[in-house]
C-alpha cells in the first residue's frame, strides 16, 4: 500500500470523513504530485523542503484561483504530511510554519422569515408524490438545518414521528437527535401515504425517493431548493446551505441562545456556529438602539 493509499484509508476508516472530503483530499494531492513530476522531475513528495511547496503555491496564485480554494489545497497536503510525520515516514512537516493565505469574509445572505412563510404557506406545490416530497424537503431543511447529505440519507428508523424527534448521523459519524415542529411532522404523514403508492420502492431503508423508487441524490435536492425559492426570492444563491445557514439566523434573531443552535446544527465546536451570527448582530442592535434609555440622547 502506498502512502496515499495509506492516507485515504485513515481519512475514511479512523476520520470518518465524507466521501466527498477524501475524494478532494486525494485531488489535492495528486495535483501537487503533477506539479512536482512536471516541474522538478520529483516522482516522490514524502521528503520535500517548504521552498519547493511554495512555488506551487505561487503558481496557485498566478493561475488566478481564489485563496479560499488555495488555502483547502494547502490543508489537504498539510494533513498528508502530518499523517507521514505521525507515522514515522517523515521528521517533520514542512507546512507545519505555513500561514493560510488571507480571504475576504464570506457572507452568506439567508432568506427573510417573510420569504420562508410566503414560500410555505402560500406556493403551490402539486398534491402528488413529488409535490409532496418538495415541500417536505424544504420544510425540513429551513424547520431543523440539516444538512443535505444528511437529509438524503435519512431512512425510517431515524424518524419517530410520535416524539417528533428526529436521528441525525452527521459529519464523522455524530449522531445529534434533533426535534421536530407539528407541521413537519404532518408533512411527513403526507409524503408517505404517497411515498407508499409507488409502484416499485428499489431504496427501501430511506425516506427519501425518486419517482423510479431510488434514493434521492444531491442535484436533486439543489433543484428543488433553487426552483422554489426562485419563486419568492431574487437572492442570487439559493441552495440547501442557505437554508441552513437562514435556520441559525432566525433562531437567533428569535433568542435562541448560541450552544443551543450549535448542538441543533451539529457543530463540533461553538466557533463553527458564530459564523451565522452576523445577522443576528445586527438585528440586537436595533433591539439594543429601541429599548436603552441611553439612545434616544
Amino acid at each position: 500500500m502506498t502512502n496515499l493509499e495509506s492516507f485515504i484509508s485513515y481519512l475514511s476508516l479512523e476520520k470518518n470523513y465524507s466521501g466527498h472530503t477524501i475524494i478532494a483530499y486525494e485531488k489535492d494531492i495528486n495535483e501537487f504530485s503533477v506539479f512536482c513530476f512536471e516541474r522538478y522531475g520529483l516522482e516522490a513528495i514524502e521528503d520535500l523542503n517548504y521552498t519547493l511547496i511554495r512555488n506551487w503555491i505561487v503558481a496557485l496564485v498566478n493561475s488566478s484561483i481564489s485563496n479560499r480554494t488555495i488555502n483547502r489545497k494547502i490543508a489537504s497536503l498539510k494533513a498528508y504530511y502530518r499523517f507521514l510525520q505521525r507515522i514515522d515516514r517523515i521528521k517533520s512537516n514542512p507546512l507545519a510554519s505555513h500561514k493560510a493565505l488571507k480571504t475576504s469574509k464570506k457572507i452568506e445572505v439567508p432568506f427573510s422569515e417573510a420569504e420562508m412563510e410566503h414560500l410555505l404557506q402560500q406556493i403551490l406545490f402539486t398534491n402528488d408524490f413529488e409535490g409532496r416530497r418538495d415541500k417536505l424537503i424544504i420544510e425540513l431543511l429551513y424547520t431543523t438545518g440539516i444538512r443535505r447529505a444528511e437529509l438524503i440519507h435519512l431512512t425510517h428508523n431515524d424518524v419517530d414521528l410520535n416524539r417528533c424527534t428526529m436521528l441525525v448521523l452527521g459529519k464523522r459519524s455524530k449522531e445529534r437527535i434533533v426535534p421536530l415542529l407539528k407541521s413537519t411532522v404532518k408533512l411527513f404523514e403526507d409524503y408517505f401515504k404517497e411515498r407508499k403508492a409507488l409502484e416499485i420502492i428499489i431504496d427501501q431503508n430511506y425516506i427519501f425517493l425518486l419517482n423510479s423508487g431510488r434514493k434521492i441524490y444531491e442535484t436533486l435536492v439543489y433543484r428543488v431548493i433553487n426552483k422554489y425559492l426562485s419563486e419568492v426570492s431574487s437572492k442570487v444563491k439559493k441552495s440547501p446551505h442557505i437554508l441552513r445557514h437562514t435556520f441559525a439566523t432566525h433562531m437567533l434573531n428569535k433568542g435562541a441562545d448560541l450552544n443551543s443552535v450549535k448542538e441543533l446544527l451539529g457543530h463540533s465546536s461553538l466557533a463553527s456556529t458564530q459564523v451565522y451570527t452576523h445577522n443576528s448582530i445586527a438585528e440586537l442592535k436595533k433591539v439594543h438602539l429601541a429599548a436603552h434609555p441611553r439612545s434616544k440622547k
